[in-house]
């Protein structure tokens, strides 16, 4: 039988179908373009090949393509028949996936795991900010990540998509030596990779190295395709990088360009997401943000986030509904918060609306609350930093300087720039 990258059997005896499909899913975790493409044409040759369906809804689901999952997936079950153990283990488990029941898909994924423990396609969900474990919602997820990619960490050796993954779960934890040598492998083993060079971004965050970064971001993305899955959030780094240098040209740019509603090619929760924290970390820095932009991105959030119940989408929702005064929709975001992180959301939401009235104190009350742990809300540490610098600003605004900047030297030491939060450190 035909075997993918890892070694595993495949049902189809087609060549053509099972070289299409490695392309692809070499693709799918470099966040590359030409994914859906890739998956077609092992689909082309083969169309009984059912794990080329089921690559496909996955990348559906990925670009936040949902009312394209259906038919894929469909013909990935009907297909299951004709294909091996691990293929049928594999489709059942990614049923649940993309039908959105991430506790049922993740102990399926597990257990799978244990038998296959080089079934990288059934371990992909489930690393990521935006994987089975970051969006949990649980306590702890960062050590969490970092334990499931270490477990599984000599099955993969030097695999440039593994190291990739587990560097970035090592960032988070603050293993930053660690996660060099392994991006660096990562990268050697396949320079294209957008999730590596999206990592690294971090690793030169959390170590202060701005201009290094902006470096390294800038060459590396010249060649990288608009159309791939990173290419939004990669220049969100750019920007981020942008309003440190204090490159408020670079930081607009940027952001007409590739990060905003209307112009980004990211999917909706990066969107969301990328304008929100970038628009207030600008606002924090002391510059000038016009209203319609806050604007763009609650219309964004009511169009595509309705309901409340994500909350990484949520925090960030009701973050533009306090800015534009959307009493109504960020009411509903505080009250109808759902999830296992609905705590978190509810405290940061009326922070946001304490900090638009002016209530430092409430601010500081709640964003107190948020602190114990906000990584439940998913997102990275970098994105997270929205909210330890709103802390700090609240203080400041109280007349709390010297406890703003002790704050900050404690929770983030390397990474908070001077210029982080107006008038907060001496330039």
């Amino acid at each position: 039988m035909l075997e993918d990258r890892y070694g595993n059997k495949l049902s189809t005896m087609n060549q053509a179908a099972r070289d299409a499909y490695v392309n692809a899913v070499d693709r799918l975790f470099a966040a590359a373009d030409g994914v859906e493409e890739a998956f077609r044409s092992s689909i082309k040759a083969d169309p009984d090949f059912a794990l080329a369906y089921l690559g496909l809804a996955r990348h559906y689901q990925m670009r936040g393509m949902g009312s394209l999952i259906a038919e894929p997936l469909a013909m990935a079950r009907s297909a299951a028949a004709q294909s091996t153990t691990r293929e049928s283990a594999l489709i059942d488990a990614f049923g649940f996936l993309l039908e959105g029941k991430g506790n049922e898909a993740y102990r399926m994924l597990r257990t799978h795991l244990e038998t296959w423990p080089r079934d990288a396609f059934a371990a992909q969900p489930c690393v990521g900010i935006f994987g089975l474990i970051g969006l949990s919602g649980r306590a702890g997820r960062e050590a969490e990540q970092l334990a499931f990619t270490t477990a599984f960490l000599s099955h993969y050796r030097d695999d440039w998509w593994f190291l990739g993954q587990h560097a970035f779960a090592q960032i988070e934890a603050g293993q930053l030596q660690e996660a060099t040598t392994n991006l660096e492998k990562s990268l050697a083993g396949n320079p294209r990779n957008a999730n590596a060079a999206h990592f690294m971004a971090h690793l030169h965050y959390e170590n202060g190295d701005t201009e290094t970064g902006l470096d390294f971001l800038r060459d590396w993305i010249r060649d990288y395709s608009r159309k791939g899955l990173m290419y939004g959030h990669i220049s969100w780094h750019i920007a981020v990088s942008a309003i440190e240098l204090e490159d408020q040209e670079t930081l607009f740019r940027i952001m007409n360009s590739d990060v905003s509603p209307g112009t980004s090619t990211s999917p909706s929760l990066n969107v969301i997401s990328d304008t929100a924290a970038i628009l207030f970390r600008a606002q924090l820095a002391g510059i000038e943000i016009e209203p319609e932009r806050w604007q763009a991105v609650s219309d964004y959030a009511l169009m595509h986030y309705p309901e409340p119940g994500l909350a990484f989408a949520d925090v960030h929702a009701a973050l533009a509904h306090s800015m534009v005064g959307n009493d109504e929709a960020l009411t509903r975001i505080i009250d109808e918060a759902r999830g296992p992180a609905a705590d978190v959301v509810r405290a940061l939401a009326e922070s946001f609306r304490a900090m638009a009235d002016e209530r430092w104190a409430d601010a500081t009350r709640y964003l107190s609350i948020a602190m114990v742990d906000h990584a439940r809300i998913s997102g990275s540490r970098a994105q997270r930093d929205l909210i330890e610098f709103a802390m700090a600003n609240v203080l400041l605004q109280q007349g709390n300087a010297d406890e703003a900047r002790r704050f900050l030297e404690i929770r983030r030491p390397r990474s908070t720039p001077s210029n982080a939060v107006k008038g907060l450190f001496v330039h």
